[in-house]
């Protein structure tokens, strides 16, 4: 079994064999996924070693200390946090071999193409379709709320293949080209005056079956493994102490003496408390993801992520008074990442509102906490063996 003293061992040959300094940042990017030290815990041959999940930080700060470029991970979390993780378990080997080194490096950026705006909060619902001629499918409809859809070269796409079925049962997943014909994508201006969303209509694409991952029929047990990977990757992130929203307003209160006031001080404690509880949390959730694939309790991660967010920017605005209501820029502008704590006051307070939708509302995690950490009984599903086709719409 590889061990912390042989990826240091591996990881100082790297360096020496392609000097940061001196190398381009994709071929160090490349060398460093072909030594298998990108995600040790992946296969060999497939940027990783079979290693331990736990000994990735052993190569992080290694590479870090020696000022190794990384592979920007804010600017393709769909791809690294959804995508790769569900190839891996339910891609060919041609697709593995295809897809995840460009997708590790960035040259390839993804997006996920599964909300409707016609099926809600109800995923299962949707209703694009997927028909079959030949080898190929033929994919028809409209998906809404695809972050980065605009800078993505592929996309994770689940679609109806059986309406003859219930909801959960007639559904595939696909990976679908974005530069294909038919394939449009249309900005989505939110209440930042930004448009990282989109809104993006499939007429008439053209999807190898080569491009299915897992079964006919099968696309809701792989979108699991997605939306349960999303849930970690958003709420689960790996934070030093202070990081995220809660960094921001702790400094302002250091820094700016004159805006405290004793209600407010009482308010930053609780919620400073509460974000390093998530924080530590979040630690022993993704040390929990060392012995296997993430469960429902990355629901309650996403959860406490979008109510701290959305309570720490909110205590942010009121702390700077009329400052806090001052922004920078309402031009419309399509982003390549969402930066939480490189702008002001204001962009953050508004871009949180989106925190309790975003990843699986807010609403659908507590039921699936309820149902499927705590075990409580389901709520009635009356639709659960009705064939889609039959369903009132």
């Amino acid at each position: 079994m590889t061990d912390a003293a042989e990826l240091t061992r591996r990881t100082a040959e790297l360096l020496a064999a392609h000097p940061p300094a001196t190398t381009d940042r994709l071929d160090f990017l490349k060398a460093r996924f072909d030594a298998g030290l990108s995600w040790v815990h992946y296969p060999e041959g497939l940027g990783g070693l079979d290693a331990p999940r736990s000994l990735q930080a052993v190569v992080d700060a290694e590479l870090e200390a020696a000022g190794a470029p990384d592979n920007d991970p804010r600017r393709n979390g769909i791809g690294l946090g959804m995508a790769a993780p569900t190839i891996l378990k339910y891609g060919t080997e041609e697709q593995k071999q295809r897809y995840l080194r460009p997708l590790w490096i960035g040259e390839e950026v993804w997006c996920q193409l599964f909300s409707e705006p016609g099926a809600g909060s109800d995923l299962a619902a949707l209703g694009t379709r997927a028909v079959r001629e030949g080898d190929d499918w033929i994919v028809n409809g409209q998906k809404v709320w695809t972050s980065g859809a605009h800078n993505a070269r592929w996309a994770i796409l689940i679609a109806r293949t059986d309406p003859n079925v219930p909801k959960h049962a007639g559904i595939t997943y696909f990976i679908c080209d974005m530069t294909d014909p038919g394939v449009e994508v249309r900005p989505l201006r939110q209440i930042t005056g930004e448009a990282e969303f989109n809104e993006v209509f499939l007429t008439d694409v053209r999807i190898p079956d080569s491009r299915r991952l897992g079964g006919i029929g099968d696309g809701w047990r792989v979108a699991q493994t997605t939306l349960n990977n999303e849930r970690v990757a958003i709420g689960g992130m790996r934070l030093p102490r202070e990081g995220g929203m809660i960094g921001p307003v702790a400094k302002t209160w250091r820094e700016r003496p004159e805006l405290r006031t004793h209600d407010l001080h009482q308010r930053l404690l609780t919620l400073w408390v509460e974000a390093e509880v998530a924080r530590l949390t979040g630690e022993r959730l993704r040390q929990q993801l060392v012995a296997g694939q993430p469960g429902p309790e990355g629901a309650g991660m996403k959860l406490a992520f979008a109510r701290l967010n959305q309570e720490i920017s909110g205590l942010e605005v009121e702390l700077l008074g009329e400052e806090g209501l001052l922004y920078d820029d309402w031009t419309l502008r399509r982003p390549e990442l969402v930066d939480f704590t490189g702008r002001e006051a204001g962009y953050r307070y508004l871009r949180a509102k989106g925190n309790s939708i975003e990843g699986g509302t807010s609403e659908i995690l507590l039921n699936i906490v309820a149902e499927r950490v705590l075990g409580l009984p389901s709520e009635p599903r009356t639709d659960k063996d009705v064939a889609w086709k039959d369903l009132a719409r």
